[in-house]
């Protein structure tokens, strides 16, 4: 492998690709946390496969945020000598001379055949007919049973209904390769399990479908609704041990802590008292909140958005009825000032909201400079975002202040040039807390990482991170009994 990659893989990767060989090597799991190098190891499978001409060709699948990254990782990892192809999808498929949409023709056709092929995709355009139109050119184009499907963070496989779901088993059906690639296969629920190793082969759970799946590992009983209907609520799950001998028999697992040494993380809280009027928001919107968590008939989206809702008044705005935003007296900048001012070097801020994120990179361009601050989040540009991250990974670079929204840039991404992290405001699913925390703490890191959470003491900000501390996921509670004590016990 010498002559293939420019760095030398360790230990665990080598392990991991060897496991998988041995095994089963057309369908199979790395279950590698993050900052252990899942991309990597992919590569190395990839790669062995390919010199050995049993693979030709591989599709790589990942969330938005995280697929054009991959261009970097392929070109840093594999040699220049190596005789490979990558095709990156973009939504646009513009093409430059005549500035109309791209034929998968022009898109795909590029001189002749390499060894390796890859075509690197964002899992989120499989909801879409150009998506699946451009896949399917691809895969047409090449012989399935020498075909690798890839698909990074595997928690991206949605639901057994959703469209993504259902047209990514449809289109991959006769691929002979398959991997997954995850840190966290279980996040809400083991239910999480299912659609990622249905993907994979249906034989390996032994169920023919989700719904005897989840009738095996979960307690289920039938909830009455106003409507005199029921509807299945999980109170439990059962029979884990035997799942998790299933899934081991086509996965790898690695930690951290078993093949990295990685300096500490520290964790701080810090503080923010509430002004006079966020008191009186939070307090109106806390008494509708407990009244609809009381009602057996609100639905998980209606409880969600109380959670939201006052969420947002903790980080100093609300939103009305026809989504007019309303900025509420607050401290919670200041803290975040005192904090960068604290803080040597360069620093990730994560914030949920959009406003949050915009307020917070105008404030800290009027105080350190317009090219002290950049932004990751839904609205950064596609073909920018990468050159933000590489801007931020330069030591001594302008760019010292890097802020994301956690789901956006929360995956995938290595910022070990910053060792703090201020979480502005948090996101309720502990995937998301756990991936945007190890952004900076993954292989590369040699400083300790403090990780500073702002707080609106006695509040809904205050239970969210207990929550999340103590590995609570609140995102998968919210149609239980548990949210309502967590939140407003």
């Amino acid at each position: 492998m010498a002559n293939i990659f420019l760095k030398e893989p360790f230990k665990h990767q080598k392990d991991a690709v060897a496991s998988c060989h041995n095994t089963d090597m057309y369908n199979y799991a790395y279950l590698m946390e993050m900052g252990t190098g899942k991309t990597l190891t992919a590569l190395i499978d990839l790669l062995l496969l390919n010199n050995k001409d049993i693979v030709e060709c591989a599709v790589v699948l990942a969330p938005k945020s995280v697929y054009r990254n991959w261009m970097k990782e392929i070109n840093t990892f594999i040699s220049s000598d190596y005789d490979y192809k990558v095709n990156t999808w973009d939504p646009s498929m513009i093409d430059p001379y005549t500035k109309e949409n791209l034929s998968t023709e022009k898109f795909f056709v590029a001189g002749r055949e390499s060894k390796l092929h890859v075509f690197l995709m964002n899992i989120e355009s499989l909801s879409t007919p150009k998506g699946m139109n451009y896949l399917s050119a691809f895969l047409s184009r090449k012989d399935l049973s020498r075909t690798m499907m890839i698909v990074d963070e595997s928690t991206t496989i949605k639901p057994p209904t959703a469209k993504r779901t259902k047209n990514l088993i449809k289109i991959t059906k006769d691929i002979a390769y398959k991997r997954i690639l995850t840190g966290t296969p279980v996040t809400k629920s083991p239910l999480d399990i299912y659609t990622q190793f249905a993907f994979l082969d249906t034989k390996i759970l032994g169920q023919s479908n989700y719904y005897a799946f989840r009738a095996r590992y979960a307690k289920i009983i039938n909830r009455p609704t106003s409507g005199g209907r029921h509807f299945p609520l999980i109170t439990g799950y059962q029979r884990l041990e035997e799942l998790e001998e299933k899934i081991y028999t086509h996965a790898f697992r690695v930690k951290k802590e078993e093949c990295t040494d990685l300096p500490d993380k520290v964790y701080q809280k810090r503080f923010v008292t509430m002004s006079e009027k966020q008191l009186v928001a939070y307090e109106s919107l806390r008494r509708n909140a407990i009244f609809i968590f009381n009602d057996n008939t609100t639905t998980s989206v209606n409880r969600l958005s109380q959670i939201v809702k006052l969420h947002q008044v903790c980080c100093g705005f609300t939103i009305n009825d026809d989504g007019e935003i309303h900025d509420v007296p607050n401290k919670r900048y200041d803290e975040l000032l005192n904090v960068l001012e604290e803080s040597d070097g360069k620093v990730i801020i994560w914030a949920v909201y959009r406003h949050d994120i915009q307020t917070i990179e105008k404030e800290i361009a009027n105080e350190y400079g317009r090219e002290s601050v950049a932004s990751y989040y839904g609205d950064t540009k596609d073909n920018i975002r990468q050159s933000i991250v590489d801007d931020f990974m330069v030591a001594g670079s302008d760019l010292r202040f890097f802020i994301g929204n956690p789901k956006t840039g929360g995956y995938g991404l290595t910022l070990t040039s910053s060792h703090t992290v201020v979480y502005y405001s948090n996101d309720y699913s502990l995937e998301v807390r756990m991936q945007s925390e190890d952004r900076a703490h993954r292989i590369g890191q040699k400083e300790k990482v403090t990780y500073v959470d702002l707080i609106a003491e006695g509040t809904i900000d205050e239970k969210i991170v207990s929550a999340l501390n103590s590995k609570i996921d609140l995102a998968s509670k919210v149609m239980g009994e548990d949210p309502k004590k967590i939140l407003f016990g």
